[in-house]
């Protein structure tokens, strides 16, 4: 599939298995740092919808305005917002160098890279 030419309804129809959705604040400055840390490749960045490809995965952001009328908005508190929370992990990606690269991207490191168990890869908890 062509990122750069495809129509939105082909696009949405083209989408098979899991599918990874970002509802971030702004799209354009995420994508960029998505690209600047871990090295995805951005496609049709708008103020309200991104596509991303990390390896052979693709993901979307879109803005969070956009899910304004979503009715499990409705279900979650205010503050806190309990169970609105995913864990996304990126294995192809060593930490230490997307932590500089987070760093040098004007992001903030919550968490430097650990290992957190013995059973797990290493993490970071970045945020642009």
């Amino acid at each position: 599939m062509d990122y750069e030419s495809v129509s939105p309804q082909d696009f949405g129809a083209g989408l098979r298995g899991l599918g990874l959705n970002l509802l971030v604040r702004d799209v354009r400055a995420e994508a960029a740092f998505l690209v600047r840390v871990f090295q995805m490749i951005a496609h049709r960045v708008s103020a309200d919808f991104a596509i991303m490809v990390y390896g052979d995965q693709v993901m979307q952001l879109h803005a969070d305005h956009t899910y304004a009328a979503n009715p499990i908005l409705g279900l979650v508190p205010e503050s806190p917002p309990r169970g609105a929370g995913a864990s996304i992990h990126l294995f192809d990606t060593d930490p230490d160098i997307a932590a500089a690269r987070a760093t040098g991207a004007g992001g903030m490191i919550l968490q430097p890279p650990h290992q957190q168990t013995p059973w797990a890869a290493r993490m970071l908890h970045p945020l642009p």
